[in-house]
Parts: structure tokens; sequence; C-alpha cells
């Protein structure tokens, strides 16, 4: 093969690449621009039925802040609704606190099986003996917020689709520039993309707490499993089986960013490295099961999964613009430079709007302008997925609120 023949192969390759990029910023900036879309009615408005709930709350180790947890909650529930504490694998007082605190406690001691999904699989086999109309899941650490159960339930029992909370994480207080950046990432992709999906009449991502289920659904799902993002590929599970989540934005729940770094890295490390999985493993099976059982949600969702974590999507974008404008400089063609940079720029131009639209509370214009270095500050991240990607569940090192 000759030089000219070698360089335009590779001009080719790169091309396709920059092409298949384009499809995920895209995606990106549709949701961004739905969400700006003001609502025309508030698709949450509540209903004059409201089933009856058991709140489920997964915990492994969480003593420090499980009885404000479960005290949120109880206040939120009515006379024949539950709160279930699964404690598991606890090596403190997580059982004897929550217990102290009105919830019914289930003990779960399973070295082998680690990881949330099995912890909620168990708590599932437990509600059997006397099955809610509605299960609502919220993390050890989170507060859901008032009002929330009840949104939740009525939205389960008015689609019987399962139901997916705003789930927020804010920086400490005091926090630096990292951190606000890091919670203005996570608006986008719990808020803003959810949100633009709803907004278009489109499922929305499962997140691993606020989340609520017809029993029906939660009773036969595949649960038991110690997948890092088991979120994720519930989500498309239960699409494919033809019952897609559905995003409840007037239900809230929050948690905080763990201050400390090791806690931040391991986060960020189990989400990240989690997502990519999903994307390289799971969405190519979604899409081609969305084609043999005719499930157009399932696809949506999976474009939607197929978008990577925004500071990895800028970083790869940036490397194949690099790798493009060398290929020009000795001789190749400029289209996938172009097709590049037109990726490059529609993620920019989401991330502005989002932010013009959610984000300014969070940073100004000029330390956003200051993301690159946010980038910069992953890159090993990401290098420690292409030697070996994260696949084992590991609880985050964090602060927990206190009484």
């Amino acid at each position: 093969m000759t030089a000219a023949a070698s360089l335009a192969l590779v001009g080719q390759v790169l091309t396709v690449i920059a092409i298949v990029a384009l499809v995920p910023a895209s995606v990106l900036l549709v949701e961004v621009l739905a969400a700006l879309v003001p609502a025309r009615r508030d698709d949450d408005a509540a209903t004059a039925v409201r089933p009856r709930v058991v709140v489920l709350v997964p915990a492994h180790d969480e003593a420090n802040g499980i009885a404000a947890t479960v005290r949120t909650i109880a206040a939120q529930l009515g006379v024949d609704d539950r709160v279930v504490v699964v404690a598991d694998n606890c090596s403190d007082a997580t059982a004897e606190i929550a217990a102290a605190n009105g919830a019914e406690v289930v003990v779960r001691n399973d070295g082998e099986r680690r990881g949330k999904g099995y912890a909620l699989d168990f708590g599932v086999r437990h509600l059997e003996r006397s099955p809610p109309e509605v299960v609502v899941v919220v993390d050890a650490d989170c507060e859901l917020h008032p009002g929330g159960v009840d949104r939740l339930a009525q939205q389960c029992a008015r689609t019987a689709r399962p139901a997916q909370a705003l789930d927020l994480m804010r920086a400490p207080a005091g926090a630096g520039l990292k951190a606000r950046i890091a919670e203005f990432a996570w608006v986008v992709k719990n808020q803003v993309r959810p949100l633009g999906c709803h907004r278009l009449g489109l499922p929305c991502q499962l997140m691993g707490t606020g989340m609520a289920f017809p029993w029906r659904v939660i009773s036969q799902a595949p649960l038991a499993s110690g997948h890092i993002v088991e979120d994720l590929r519930l989500g498309l599970d239960l699409a494919a089986a033809g019952c897609p989540p559905i995003f409840c934005p007037g239900a809230l729940v929050t948690s905080s960013f763990p201050s400390e770094a090791q806690g931040v890295a391991e986060q960020r490390t189990r989400w990240e490295h989690g997502h990519v999985g999903v994307i390289l493993r799971e969405a190519p099976r979604a899409f081609w099961r969305s084609l043999v059982r005719g499930r157009p949600a399932l696809a949506a969702m999976a474009l939607d999964v197929c978008v990577p974590p925004l500071a990895l999507f800028v970083a790869l974008l940036v490397v194949q613009a690099a790798v493009d404008v060398a290929l020009v400089a000795v001789g190749g063609s400029a289209v996938a430079l172009v097709l590049a940079l037109a990726a490059l720029a529609t993620v920019a131009a989401a991330t502005l709007l989002a932010w013009l639209g959610f984000g300014r509370r969070i940073v100004s214009f000029a330390e956003l302008l200051g993301a690159p270095l946010y980038v910069l500050a992953k890159l090993p991240l990401y290098a420690r997925f292409l030697r070996r990607g994260k696949r084992e569940w590991v609880r985050a090192r964090r602060d927990h609120r206190h009484d």
C-alpha cells in the first residue's frame, strides 16, 4: 500500500470516528434544548389515589446518618406505609439505630455477594410476605425531601411504570472549584438531560436513589447484581421488558459529595468507570434488543446512555481533534477535523446552554472557563480504566449527616 493510500485509509477511519462522536454530542444538545423549553403544565400533579408504599433503604455501615434518613422518610408515610432498612454486611450499629428510629430492619450477611443490587433483592424478597403497591428506593446517605414519597407513588400508580426522582448531589459548604464543577456536571447529567427527555416524552435512566417501582415490576426485576452501576443496567433491562422509567422532577432527593479527597476519587471512579463499561457492553445489546423487540423507548435510552461523562467526552474530542490536525499537517483530508470540531462545538454549546439555564448559581462564567483544568485533573482516572476498569462495588468514603 502506498503512502497516499495509507493516508487516505487513516483519514477514512478518523472520519467514521468523528461521525460516531457527533451522535452523542447531538443527543446531548437536543436534551439540553428540550430542558430549556418551559413546561406547559405540571406533569407530576398529585392524583387522588395514593397507593400503599414501602420505602426500601439499603444500608452498609451507615450508623452516623441512618437515623436522620429514617426520620425524614417516616414523616412522609401514611398509616399503611412502612420503611424497611436492609442492613447489608454491616460492621457497625446501623441495624440497631434504624430500628430505634422506627424502621423495620432486615439484616443480610453475605461476604461473597456484595453490592447494592444484592441488598435490594434481599429486601424485595422480604417484602413478598406482605407486598405493597409501590416500592420506593432511597439510599441511606440521601435526603428525600417532603412530598417526594407521595409524588413518586402517585406517578407509579398513574403510569404503572417506574418513576425516578430528581437526584442532586451538592458540593460541601466552602468547597473549591473542582467540587463545584463536579456539582454542575451532576446537574447536567441528573437534572438537565432527564428533564429534556421528559419534555420530549421519552424515558430516563434510573439513578440509584429516589426510584419508585410498581410492585409487579420490582418483584420480577433482575436486581441481584454486584454491578457497580446497577441502576443504569436495571433501567435498560426494564425498558427492554416494556416498562421504561419516567422522570418525576417534582420529587427531590439530595446528598453531598464526600469532602475527603479519597472519598471523592473512589466515588467518581465507581460511577465513571461503570458508565464507560455500560456504554461498551450494555448499550450495543440494548440497541439490538430495541430492534428485535420493537422497543423505541429502549433505543432512546440506549442513545442517552451512550453520552459519556462530560469531562471524558470533552477530553476524547480534544484528543481526536489533535490527531486530525496531525493528519491534515501531513497532507491528509480535513473532513475528519471539521467533523471533530463540529462535535466539540456541539458539546460546548450544550454545556453553555445548560449553564445558562441551570448552572449559574453553582459556578460563575469565569469559573466555567476553568473547566478544562477539571478535565485534565480527571485524565488519570480514565487512564486507570484503560489499564483495568473498576468492576467491583466499593462503598465510597464520605462524611455523614449527624443528628
